[in-house]
């Protein structure tokens, strides 16, 4: 697989765990923006990972910032899946490269790294849904591949 999973600043260590397992399995490369709101060596990360963790192909970014200026180096195009976007991640053309940003599980990302998206993506949701589990999209976005 050509492209990354990245988590801004992830809330919930069983759902990134969960995250790293499957990009291990399906060799997707996850990048993890700082700072978290656990500890990245959390047993609770290690349990949802299980041996996994050590197949996981995890970089971590020290913050945004850090994050952007490696993205720009890579020449790669992010893509924002967020419950505030129009297009449909299934209309969407994905490229080699593409970079797909989730958000905090409690609160999305912030304005200026929404206007940093080069796209921005919804998983179209019935009108009285508030949101997918963080991981579960994650998992739909890497079926599009």
């Amino acid at each position: 697989m050509n492209f990354r999973i990245a988590l801004y600043q992830p809330d919930i260590p069983g759902n990134t765990g969960t995250i790293l397992r499957m990009a291990a399995c399906l060799g997707i490369g996850v990048d993890v923006i700082e700072p978290a709101g656990f500890d990245i060596s959390d047993r609770a990360l290690r349990r949802a990972g299980m041996d996994y963790l050590e197949q996981a192909a995890l970089t971590r970014h020290l913050d945004w910032a850090h994050f952007e200026e490696w993205r720009k180096n890579e020449n790669r195009r992010l893509v924002l899946f967020s419950t505030r976007a129009a297009e449909p991640y299934t209309r969407f053309a994905f490229k080699p490269g593409d970079i797909l940003l989730f958000g905090r599980e409690s609160a999305g990302v912030p304005d200026h790294v929404h206007e940093r998206a080069d796209a921005r993506l919804l998983i179209p949701m019935v009108e009285s849904a508030r949101s997918l589990n963080i991981a579960l999209s994650a998992a739909m976005a890497a079926g599009e591949w």
